[in-house]
């Protein structure tokens, strides 16, 4: 019975992620970039230098770089190490330049979420402040739509809980640890008839009490602390990457050469040149998607609380996130990969990511390998608190602001990190990857329906500023 349910979850799952919801989201790009008239490319500087110049006199509960670094805590995880190893090993290099792709229209879309973040949310008499899809599904599309604004709260209540919040990333710390410290699973534990590794529960247990500390301040503490980790583990794995580039500038031109070609079939392949693009683009584009998370709806809840009274201004701070995430860091990724040659040597996951740091870096086998494993402790760290942040502001629209309510999700959130590394059910990930993708239908609805009001906001500031 629980086989059969787990085939009919993982079918849903794979209809869900298919083709036809990553042609809606790239789609979703396409329109929006060429009524916004490239608006990501011409207006990329002066995003890059709202980042870090805060608006005078803005309200809101957090700066407009804080929030960015909250959507960022929850976007640069995992992803950007192991889902771009899985991308490049099943679609070949060329995979990483139709992640360029799906960023560069994704960017678009990150900048209208940002945009209707702010001019639909809702500030408290007290300034506290909630907006985000749920909130420009309803006052922008009209209260009539206030079902499908429900539809996207429970979708991002269950994520944040059930998935990408919790399970999958107390999962990505505990095995990283454990894979570094115990491999063998010598120092072993009895836990309800199961055997882990004493790494596992010790990592759980301090992983659990660091979550706490921070999630229990709320916003401010999460952004507080974002601020910090955010830049400072995005540096170090920058670095790394850096440093095995220039080490090994020689075969950068050769790298470039094998993506661009994988990724119009100019290399021979055994489906022929057809179909390596096609295996190519998918994984790309879907990579590059489920990385940067532009249309799912989810950084424009962490935009709404910046402290700023212009839309677009927040719009093109919230794009510069897609920006740093695929464009930078899962190109950092990728090529340290195509140049190490390490995606076609049978490797899966962050085995890929970790062979190339031993081959690439100047270091022995344990520490490149160390290194990688603290940006992934980091990386799937910050996500966490990223994810309880959403998902709390999720249940605040369904519930309204009632602390009590609030708190005692904290606790639930905290206690689902504790039992995190000890969770084998393999349909909780599948829920929890479908909850995800079901997220994404209202938002886009509520993008296309107000992508006049995001024009015309566009139209209006940049006349303003002039």
């Amino acid at each position: 019975m629980l086989k059969q349910m787990n085939t009919i979850l993982g079918n849903i799952d794979d209809f869900l992620w298919g083709i036809p919801l990553i042609v809606l989201i790239l789609a979703t790009g396409i329109y929006l970039t060429v009524r916004l008239k490239g608006l990501q490319i011409t207006k990329l500087p002066k995003a890059l230098k709202y980042m870090f110049k805060n608006e005078e006199g803005g309200h809101g509960e957090v700066t407009s770089f804080a929030a960015l670094c909250t959507a960022l805590s929850a976007t640069i995880g995992t992803g950007n190490i192991v889902g771009v190893a899985t991308a490049i090993v099943a679609g070949g290099p060329g995979a990483l330049f139709w992640m360029w792709v799906a960023a560069l229209f994704g960017m678009a879309t990150k900048y209208a979420e940002g945009v209707l973040a702010i001019k639909y949310r809702v500030i408290n008499d007290d300034g506290h402040v909630i907006g985000g899809p749920f909130y420009y599904i309803q006052n922008g599309m009209g209260v009539k739509w206030k079902w499908l604004a429900k539809l996207f709260a429970f979708f991002g209540l269950g994520v944040g809980l059930l998935g990408i919040g919790t399970f999958t990333q107390v999962n990505g710390i505990s095995n990283a640890v454990n894979n570094f410290f115990d491999p063998g699973n010598v120092w072993s534990v009895s836990i309800l008839g199961r055997d882990y590794s004493w790494t596992v529960v010790i990592a759980g247990i301090i992983l659990t009490i660091a979550v706490g500390m921070v999630i229990i301040g709320g916003i401010k503490r999460i952004s507080s602390v974002s601020q910090i980790v955010v830049p400072f583990m995005a540096g170090i794995y920058i670095f790394a990457c850096l440093l095995l580039l220039v080490l090994n500038y020689k075969h950068i031109p050769n790298a470039f050469k094998a993506i661009f070609e994988g990724a119009f079939g100019l290399r021979a392949a055994a489906g022929g040149a057809l179909g390596s693009i096609m295996v190519a683009m998918q994984k790309g584009i879907a990579r590059g998607i489920f990385s940067n998370e532009a249309g799912l709806g989810s950084a424009p809840i962490a935009a709404a609380a910046a402290q700023t009274n212009e839309p677009v201004r927040q719009g093109l701070v919230s794009m510069t996130g897609t920006f740093i995430d695929t464009i930078v860091i899962c190109t950092m990724t990728g090529l340290t990969i195509v140049i190490t040659d390490t995606w076609n040597i049978g490797l899966e996951g962050v085995a890929v990511t970790t062979a190339a740091f031993q081959q690439g870096l100047p270091f022995s086998n344990t520490v490149s390998a160390f290194i990688l494993m603290v940006c992934l402790v980091f990386f799937a760290f910050t996500t966490i608190l990223g994810w309880d942040y959403y998902s709390e502001r999720c249940l605040e629209y369904l519930c309204g602001y009632n602390k009590k309510i609030l708190n005692g999700y904290r606790w639930l959130y905290i206690l689902a990190v504790f039992i995190g590394p000890f969770m084998t059910v393999s349909a909780v990930w599948i829920i929890a990857d479908i909850f995800n993708a079901l997220m994404a239908l209202p938002n886009l609805i509520a993008i296309l329906v107000l992508s006049g009001v995001i024009v015309s906001e566009t139209k209006k500031y940049f006349s303003k500023i002039k």
